[in-house]
């Protein structure tokens, strides 16, 4: 028996007295890809990734472990959810322009002292600075630092499109804009280099886009290492009391550790490792998420039907954001319908030993949005259902 087919196994038994669409976690997986994640930032706390989590318990679980400090949210709503349900650090990763988030931020201590927001725009304070509606906390902020890569005079560019601060002098200046606005203070910087950490470098039948990715990736990380440098030391002498200096990603988190400039890392997708994390030389992790169909149809010889599984990621469309059928293995979407809104049928020898009602397994495309269309997670330790958790839908919260 395999591996795969040991899980496969294991998880059956263990859910068998659920019926599907069901989603699971692998705890002894999700631990152990914790633990990779740990070794891998040598030393440098870990700042979890809350929309690759998108569940409470195991933010918990995963925050009680050695080496993970704090949360990087989505939203200013969740963040003030998180902040009120206990957590005393969340980072909120991107700009909001949430006003009534901001007022309440603002009108309470305890919420103003563990939530800081991003900021890559003057405009933002300014937005902020009205939202307030009488409340007078003082505004921890993060500043963006833009981490493309830019080719030939600026036009080439390799990476997201997110903050407009790119070089040490525009985020010294937007510095000085934080610092010089009574009723904020500047704690940290984080550059998110997501055409390193979010993009695999050995996609299998691809040698070729491979080596493009590599190469492309050496040459942001030394770029960026300088650069990034630059930018602390630059901000560091209009505000000299900066908390943290975040980066990094799930794929790229011992590279961006060995920088002296980054004091912490932030990852989140490294402890489901859906689908797309299968393509890294740099690690190399165990699926721990996953979700179950059950079969409602034979049409024919080698071919079932499963209810729904239609979850695509989101990103640019294409095949890599689609859910991969992974238990049992050998199965196969039908090219002319894939994974569908109410049914999806599987090609392949595997599917004639399968029963109406069986399970086939799923992984996701991307990690914590599984979590959207699942309102729990049972938790398995060996061939058990330990627990049975929520997910944030299942808590009545959707942030996005």
């Amino acid at each position: 028996m395999t591996a795969r087919a040991a899980d496969r196994a294991r998880y059956d038994r263990a859910t068998a007295h659920l019926d599907a669409p069901l989603a699971i976690v692998d705890l002894e997986a999700f631990d152990a890809n914790a633990d990779d994640l740990v070794r891998r930032a040598g030393g440098k706390p870990i700042r979890v990734a809350s929309k690759s989590v998108r569940c409470r318990a195991l933010l918990e679980r995963v925050l009680a472990r050695d080496g993970f400090a704090g949360i990087m949210s989505f939203t200013l709503a969740e963040s003030i959810w998180l902040a009120r349900s206990g957590f005393d650090d969340v980072l909120l990763a991107y700009p909001s322009v949430d006003t009534a988030g901001y007022a309440e931020l603002t009108g309470d201590p305890k919420l103003a002292a563990a939530v800081t927001v991003m900021v890559d725009d003057p405009a933002q304070l300014r937005l902020i600075d009205e939202a307030r509606r009488g409340g007078t906390e003082t505004v921890r902020v993060c500043l963006e630092l833009d981490t493309s890569l830019k080719l030939l005079g600026g036009r080439v560019r390799v990476g997201a499109l997110r903050s407009p601060l790119h070089s040490a002098e525009q985020v010294a200046g937007m510095a000085r804009a934080v610092v010089g606005r009574p009723g904020f203070e500047l704690v940290g910087i984080m550059a998110y280099e997501g055409h390193i950490a979010g993009v695999g470098d050995a996609v299998a039948g691809r040698p070729f886009r491979s080596r493009a990715v590599r190469l492309m990736q050496a040459t942001a990380r030394k770029e960026l290492t300088r650069r990034r440098a630059e930018v602390v030391r630059a901000v560091r002498a209009v505000a000299p009391g900066l908390e943290f200096v975040n980066g990094g990603g799930t794929g790229s988190v011992q590279q961006t550790a060995a920088e002296d400039a980054v004091t912490e890392i932030a990852a989140g997708s490294g402890l489901y490792v859906p689908r797309l994390f299968d393509n890294y030389t740099s690690f190399s992790g165990r699926p721990a998420a996953l979700f179950a169909q059950p079969v409602v149809r034979r049409p024919g010889v080698g071919v079932v039907t499963v209810l729904g599984g239609g979850y695509p990621a989101s990103g640019a469309p294409g095949a890599d954001r689609l859910p991969v059928p992974y238990l049992p293995e050998g199965l196969r979407y039908d090219p002319q319908e894939g994974p569908g809104e109410v049914q999806t049928p599987l090609l392949g020898s595997p599917a004639d030993d399968l029963l109406l009602g069986d399970k086939v397994w799923f992984r996701h495309a991307k990690a914590g949005e599984l979590c959207e269309r699942f309102d729990a997670l049972h938790l398995v330790e060996g061939d058990e259902v330990t627990a049975t958790v929520p997910t944030y839908r299942g808590e009545g919260r959707t942030f996005l």
